[in-house]
């Protein structure tokens, strides 16, 4: 089974200098289905004002995109159970420093789940780390990445 995912990335200069390296970061992320989404370097990486703290920069990104793909794959798995998840949420976080090849990178991601189940049928806690476990194991962005992905389930 081979998937192909595409976006586009725009950025434009306008009018300002561009060797000073004081030049916007602003840019755009543009997806298929018509979705744009503003993006920017993180203010930690280049300071503001030339980075755009309200935009989505590519570190919030690849967390995001972490946490989203183990929530879907751990809702599949709930329902295929029989287990009713009525409100997932996640303040997951990563950690950029130095990984063993001295490269600045996410090295970690801690996913922090908080899961509220609805009906007779409820999860014992073996049960929940079990769903936890294989939607890690499951999940295309986790299967991609070099970063240790912690899973701090409630």
């Amino acid at each position: 089974m081979k998937h192909e995912y595409q976006a586009e990335i725009h950025w434009q200069r306008g009018d300002q200098a561009f060797t000073d390296n004081l030049y916007s970061r602003a840019h755009e992320w543009r997806f298929d289905g018509g979705l744009v989404v503003p993006a920017s370097s993180s203010p930690l990486s280049v300071p503001l004002p030339m980075s755009v703290a309200a935009n989505v920069d590519p570190e919030e990104a690849l967390v995001a995109a972490a946490s989203s793909c183990h929530m879907l794959f751990f809702l599949w798995l709930a329902g295929k159970q029989g287990f009713i998840v009525d409100q997932y949420t996640d303040q997951a976080l990563g950690v950029m420093a130095k990984n063993a090849l001295g490269k600045i990178a996410i090295t970690h991601i801690t996913l922090r789940p908080q899961i509220v189940f609805s009906g007779a049928l409820q999860p014992t806690a073996e049960q929940l780390a079990a769903l936890h476990h294989q939607s890690h194991e499951d999940c295309y962005i986790a299967n991609s990445l070099r970063a240790e992905i912690i899973i701090e389930a409630a």
